[in-house]
C-alpha cells in the first residue's frame, strides 16, 4: 500500500453530534418531528444530498441551500461552544503513517473550508498531500468519486490506497473505488453498517502499519 485516505467526520473529528443536533434543531424549528435514526442515514453524504432528500420527505417550501445555510449556522454555534473534538490518537497515527512513507489525503463530503479547519486544528496540515471535498466531484458518497479524485491527485492506483471510514455510504464508496477500507467505529453512537470494510477498529492504535511500498 502506498497511500492512506481519511474520511473526516466521524474519523478525524467527532462532528456527528454537532451535525445531528443542528439538523434536528433546524427541522424542528420548521414544525416537524425528526428522529436521530433518520438523520444518521445521511452520514457520509453531502449537505446538498441530505437537504434535497429532506426537502422532499418533509415537503419543505424553500430550496435546500436555505436550510443548509441555517443548519451550518447552528452547527457553527455548537462548535464555538464545544470546540472541535478530535479522536484520540488520530494525530499520532497521521504522523506515524507519514514517517512510514505513506502519501496522505482527506476525502470528505464536508466543505473544503471544514477540512482545512480540521487539519489545521490537528496541527497536521504539513502531513497531507491533498484535501478533497465532496463539493469538488460530481457524485457524493456512496459513489466513489471523491476517493478516486484523491487517488488521482496523489498519483497512485486505487488498489494501492487504504481508506478509513465510519459510515455505510463511505465504506460503499471505498469498496466501489476498489480500495482497502478500514471501518472506524465510535461506540457512543448507534452502530452503523460497516460490513463493506476489511476490518473494523475503535482505536487508531489497533491499526498496525507496515512501511509503505
Amino acid at each position: 500500500m502506498k497511500a492512506i485516505i481519511f474520511d473526516m467526520d466521524g474519523v478525524m473529528i467527532d462532528s456527528e453530534y454537532a451535525y445531528t443536533a443542528a439538523i434536528k434543531a433546524e427541522v424542528e424549528s420548521l414544525g416537524h418531528a425528526i428522529s436521530e435514526e433518520y438523520i444518521y442515514g445521511f452520514v457520509g453524504t453531502t449537505h446538498e444530498y441530505t437537504w434535497e432528500q429532506m426537502v422532499e420527505d418533509y415537503a419543505l417550501p424553500e430550496e435546500p441551500a436555505v436550510y443548509i445555510e441555517q443548519m451550518l449556522e447552528k452547527r457553527e454555534q455548537i462548535v464555538l461552544r464545544d470546540g472541535l473534538k478530535t479522536y484520540p490518537y488520530v494525530r499520532e497515527f497521521i504522523v506515524e503513517a507519514s514517517e512510514k512513507g505513506y502519501l496522505l489525503a482527506v476525502a470528505s463530503s464536508s466543505p473544503k473550508s471544514e477540512i482545512i479547519r480540521t487539519v489545521e486544528h490537528l496541527d497536521a496540515d504539513v502531513y497531507f498531500n491533498c484535501l478533497v471535498s465532496g463539493e469538488e466531484v460530481e457524485h457524493s458518497k456512496p459513489a466513489p468519486d471523491v476517493f478516486l479524485r484523491a487517488a488521482e491527485m496523489l498519483g497512485v492506483a486505487p488498489e494501492d490506497c487504504i481508506v478509513i471510514e465510519d459510515s455505510r455510504n463511505g465504506t460503499l464508496a471505498a469498496q466501489s473505488a476498489g480500495m482497502y477500507c478500514i471501518g472506524y467505529r465510535d461506540s457512543q453512537y448507534p452502530e452503523l453498517d460497516l460490513s463493506a470494510t476489511a476490518k473494523i477498529v475503535s482505536d487508531f492504535r489497533e491499526i498496525k502499519l507496515e512501511p509503505a511500498e
